[in-house]
């Protein structure tokens, strides 16, 4: 039986947004009757079907990496960002300014490579276009922020990176049953997590080899792209 690959979600954001009671409840599918701290980091795993119901399903193990959000290890948990796959940005809803974190959180992420870290410093938007990293924002505790919710607008972070959102409480596993948007977004952005890791060589090879071998009109007929290249080298 062949190795089952696998890819790393990282699970970032403040500490008290609810990032452990989400994981559990996505890799058991129901909540966690005693949340922790998390201290440094802790992972779990989750089997996914990659494109599931096509003929390119496949199965896929997620590693979740709860990373802790204590301000105090902010300079040794970037031990935990290399590799990234894709990133679950979460958020407490009745919480504005665990919101307001997230740039800072995800600049900690894609710059992690910097030897010399500045203090406070936010998400640039040119570093992640040269990135494509997949990424997902996730609000919780919906239960308790209803008024907020019809108020609220999409996340400027969402729009910068192209992101999706989705909004749950963490006690309740209805919110991420089968078939529900929010159990669809949540797959959507595993495949996209897999096709990143996994097919993406394949996909640009693909597309520079139909580039090379599509048919070019010269003196009004049409040659092979690869003939036309070679007479020019000779």
């Amino acid at each position: 039986m062949a190795a089952i690959e696998k890819v790393r979600v990282l699970i970032v954001g403040d500490s008290g947004v609810g990032k452990t009671s989400l994981i559990h409840l996505i890799c058991h599918n129901e909540p966690i009757a005693n949340p922790y701290w998390t201290i440094g980091c802790s992972v779990e795993c989750k089997l996914h079907e990659y494109k599931a119901g096509t003929l390119h399903q496949k199965d896929y193990f997620i590693e979740l990496w709860d990373i802790g959000g204590w301000s105090a290890h902010t300079n040794s948990r970037s031990i935990f960002y290399n590799p990234v796959h894709g990133v679950i940005l979460v958020h407490d809803l009745t919480n504005r300014k665990t919101e307001q974190n997230l740039r800072k959180w995800l600049g900690e992420v894609l710059n992690k490579e910097q030897k010399e870290r500045i203090e406070g410093h936010d998400y640039d938007p040119e570093i992640f276009a040269g990135t494509q990293v997949p990424i997902l924002l996730i609000g919780t505790k919906v239960d308790m922020a209803e008024s907020v919710q019809k108020s609220r607008r999409r996340s400027g972070i969402c729009e910068e990176c192209g992101a999706d959102e989705i909004t749950l409480d963490c006690t309740q596993v209805k919110h991420l049953a089968p078939g529900t948007s929010n159990a669809v977004t949540l797959s959507r952005f595993f495949d996209k997590v897999i096709e990143r890791k996994y097919y993406a060589r394949e996909s640009n090879a693909t597309s520079i080899n139909a580039a090379f071998t599509s048919p070019i009109q010269v003196g009004g007929l049409f040659q092979d792209r690869r003939r036309v290249i070679n007479t020019k080298n000779d």
